[in-house]
């Protein structure tokens, strides 16, 4: 039996291209997902945690409780105690704090999270261990750095440049005395990393003659845990100690949950393009079974049992999926070789390929048994064939099913997935998106059954302008897409799952982009945005007086938060702002009163900020600071504002009252309209009088939308990259549909050429036909996902106040175009081989 399905797959090897090329995508998309996702966390994994073995035990204080303000350190006098237990071979002093570096342009280098500053701490020897210097040395005097590799390599800086960086007591021109190399514990992926003397260091971060932490380095003969053991006593209250193989196991499960979050989303992607393989697979063994009825009866007839038929069958798509798999591992793992190469930059660590056991084996199990599952149908119908068939001069085909079953089924399947979808999209709570996600598979699956079913009226539905175009090839090219419409649908089904992600994640994404407009620039009219470019730098009131001083033409104010307030017995968050010239910075939509009253000392409040509290214009709220001093203020206007808004205050105050209760209010942003207007030349001046702080970036209008839209945009173009690849299988069981289709009907076409038609009639009416299904499977699936994409922005209105639905028409159109684009291209092939069948043979054929 081995033997004969061996034969069988190699005699029937053009017709089975289509289905091993199917399970080759998608075996590689898995096996790709898989060891990108390995080899990124083990990288990860690699890097957090490098530099860690030098490292015995590290001296740090405890976490405050509570939420209390950070201790200040370690003193100078605990760090040369702990040099002196015995087994400690090197007590290094640690500090660290927020610093970034210019580049010659005065941008900010680097674009990740972390910028990092720290302290120079040679031994005996003039080295620190922690660092590996490639150009030049540690800093030793005041006023010099030293910069790691990637960031010297970024800003173009060479050992004795001028280095402009900024710490959060502003920026300062230092010289660069060396460049370095290190580990993880020191630069994350993506950061930057500055030496300073300690002494510098310490006045930059700390207070003088601290330290962040200790590094004790273990005397040949200790082990970290009798280290620690000699240590814990030597401990000042409120410090404590752990062993460096403690804090690479922490900084390794930091490092992975990014790596792991990715890997899930390719591998849901990846059983999208399995999936979508499945029914190709399906669709070309159904077509072989077909076309080899008459041998299968045959051998029945000569005496095969109906298990050994079935055995030969379901062995050929064993050997078909295994090789097939194993390719798509191969390919798989090239692509994911790749892929390290495109990603890589500074933020992505580097490290090997790995290839793990599990990748191997699930992959290969993967391909082989949804190889088989997908056949099992087509066998199983197989079976159903007599073998007196075999005796017939007419093609034997399985006897015909009705399809009520089906389509009861299928109809149930959809309406309560339908139902189930309307139902969570229209209540609230937590498990309403579960609801969602479940309705969604069942409403699928129900497409996907009734998909035959609906290919009659929807061919009759464009039969008139298809014949209107094309009077003969479109009535030839809809009746062959009716002939078999399980076997139409199940091509189109393909093609409809890709469509229903691609849809539905462009209209989640044109109404998450719409509504981030609304939030963002709707109501920023100021030219220019300055904020913290990182975490590490605070933005002060002082920072937008000076400013208002150096820019005195133009328009500048603060957004100095504080939530150090209850008013009228609920907490609140005043935002202070500049009265004077406020209105030419925000768009205030005043309802009622006038903005004009903050001059006057009262506030202004957003509409539903006033319903929620139940305020109006003119009342005057009871003011209390939570260190218990009392004041009143007075509403002098209610403006509209969104909820969601990033800029919009909730209650807007003079920045003079928010002041007198609060001297250390939060700056969030500073606003500013330079006068003329924005430009180059403005937004340089307003760089200059910032001090050229890198850390302080300035973000014009589109500046303002990008840093607050999470790059939403970005994301989605990943994942309709990802979906191309169910595309392109939907594509494959276009042509292999069409080829398929082809042989089987080589007397009909052959008789049509011998009526008259041309070569070029054929070619276009087989065209038609794939564009006929494409058309199918893409409109399914734009209504679908249009449908889901609906009912989980439902859900988000809950949340998201202001989220509204809004419809892509032009994506959908353009998703719909890609999609008869690749039909199109699907048959190119099958058309070619169509006008080319040779008359005379195909009209004798029996």
């Amino acid at each position: 039996m081995f033997r004969t399905a061996l034969r069988n797959v190699l005699a029937y090897k053009a017709r089975l291209l289509m289905t091993a090329l199917a399970v080759v995508l998608g075996v590689a998309f898995l096996s790709g997902s898989l060891v990108f996702g390995d080899s990124l966390s083990q990288a990860a994994a690699a890097k957090a945690t490098d530099g860690y073995t030098r490292i015995a035990v590290s001296v740090s204080p405890d976490a405050p409780p509570g939420g209390e303000a950070r201790q200040a350190g370690i003193d100078a006098r605990t760090a040369t105690g702990l040099a002196k237990v015995p087994g400690v071979a090197v007590a290094a002093g640690r500090v660290d704090g927020f610093a970034a570096v210019a580049d010659r342009d005065g941008g900010l280098i680097g674009h990740g999270s972390s910028h990092q500053g720290g302290n120079f701490a040679p031994g005996a020897d003039g080295k620190d261990p922690a660092y590996r210097f490639v150009q030049g040395s540690g800093p030793v005097k005041d006023g010099a750095v030293a910069l790691d590799e990637n960031t010297a390599r970024q800003g173009g800086y060479r050992t004795g440049d001028t280095v402009r960086v900024a710490t959060g007591k502003g920026a300062a021109t230092y010289t660069l005395s060396g460049v370095f190399r290190t580990d993880g514990t020191r630069l994350p992926s993506g950061g930057s990393l500055v030496l300073f003397t300690s002494s510098t260091a310490q006045q930059l971060f700390l207070e003088p003659g601290t330290f962040r932490s200790i590094e004790l380095t273990a005397a040949p003969g200790t082990s970290p845990q009798q280290l620690i053991e000699r240590v814990q006593p030597q401990l000042p209250k409120g410090t404590s100690a752990v062993t460096g193989a403690r804090l690479a196991q922490i900084q390794k499960n930091l490092a992975t949950s990014n790596s792991d979050t990715m890997s899930q989303i390719l591998l849901g992607f990846a059983a999208v393009a399995l999936f979508v393989a499945a029914f190709l697979i399906s669709n070309t063994f159904s077509m072989l079974v077909g076309r080899r009825t008459r041998e299968l009866a045959l051998l029945r007839a000569v005496g095969a049992s109906r298990q050994q038929v079935r055995s030969i069958l379901l062995a050929e798509s064993v050997l078909i999926g295994a090789g097939a798999s194993a390719v798509g591992l191969a390919v798989g793992t090239a692509v994911a070789a790749l892929l390290r190469t495109f990603l890589a930059s500074a933020d992505s660590p580097s490290g090997p390929l790995v290839v793990s056991p599990v990748t191997v084996i699930g992959s290969l199990l993967a391909g082989t048994v949804l190889t088989v599952i997908a056949a099992w149908l087509p066998v199983r119908r197989a079976m159903a064939i007599p073998p007196v068939a075999a005796l017939g001069t007419a093609e034997p085909t399985a006897p015909a099913r009705a399809g009520s079953l089906r389509t009861g089924l299928g109809a149930a399947l959809a309406l309560t997935g339908t139902a189930a979808v309307v139902y969570g999209a229209l209540t609230t709570g937590k498990d309403a998106r579960t609801v969602i996600g479940l309705g969604a598979v069942l409403a699928l699956t129900g497409a996907i059954v009734l998909i035959p079913l609906l290919s009659r009226p929807f061919v009759a539905l464009l039969q008139p302008l298809l014949t209107r175009l094309q009077p003969v090839h479109g009535t030839l090219a809809a009746r062959n897409t009716v002939r078999d419409p399980r076997r139409t649908g199940a091509t189109a089904a393909a093609l409809a799952i890709a469509l229903t992600l691609a849809s539905g994640l462009s209209v989640l994404g044109a109404s998450a982009t719409q509504y981030l407009d609304r939030a963002t620039t709707h109501d920023f009219t100021a030219g220019y945005l300055v904020k913290a470019a990182s975490g590490g730098m605070q933005l002060t009131p002082g920072t937008a007086a000076d400013l208002a001083k150096k820019l005195p033409r133009s328009a500048v104010s603060p957004l100095n938060q504080s939530t150090q307030y209850r008013l009228a017995g609920s907490s609140s968050v005043l935002t202070g702002v500049d009265p004077a010239v406020i209105g030419r910075l925000l768009r205030y939509d005043v309802i009622a009163g006038s903005l004009d009253s903050l001059a006057q000392g009262r506030i202004a409040v957003a509409d539903f900020k006033a319903k929620e509290a139940g305020w109006h214009l003119g009342q005057t709220l009871p003011l209390e600071r939570l260190d218990g001093r009392h004041g009143s203020v007075t509403i002098g206007a209610i403006y509209r504002a969104d909820p969601q808004s990033n800029l919009m205050p909730s209650i807007t105050a003079p920045d003079s009252l928010v002041a007198r209760y609060d001297r250390t209010p939060h700056t969030a942003a500073i606003l500013v309209a330079p006068d003329g207007g924005p430009g180059q030349a403005a937004r340089r001046s307003v760089v200059h009088a910032l001090g050229d702080n890198p850390a302080l970036a300035v973000l014009d209008r589109e500046g303002v939308k990008a840093e607050y839209s999470g790059g939403i945009g970005g994301q989605l173009d990943v994942f309709y990259a990802l979906l191309g690849m169910a595309l392109v299988i939907a594509a494959l069981g276009i042509a292999n549909t069409l080829a398929m289709s082809v042989l089987e009907r080589r007397k009909e076409l052959g008789t049509l050429r011998a009526l008259g038609l041309d070569r070029a009639g054929v070619t276009r009416m087989v065209r038609l036909e794939a564009l006929l299904v494409g058309a199918l499977g893409a409109s399914v699936g734009t209504v679908l996902g249009v449908f889901l994409g609906w009912a989980l922005g439902r859900t988000l209105q809950e949340s998201v106040e202001g989220y509204a639905l809004v419809i892509p028409w032009g994506r959908l159109a353009l998703g719909i175009l890609i999609a008869l684009a690749g039909a199109l291209l699907a048959s190119l092939w099958p058309a070619r081989r169509a006008a080319r069948v040779d008359i005379p043979a195909a009209t004798s054929a029996q």
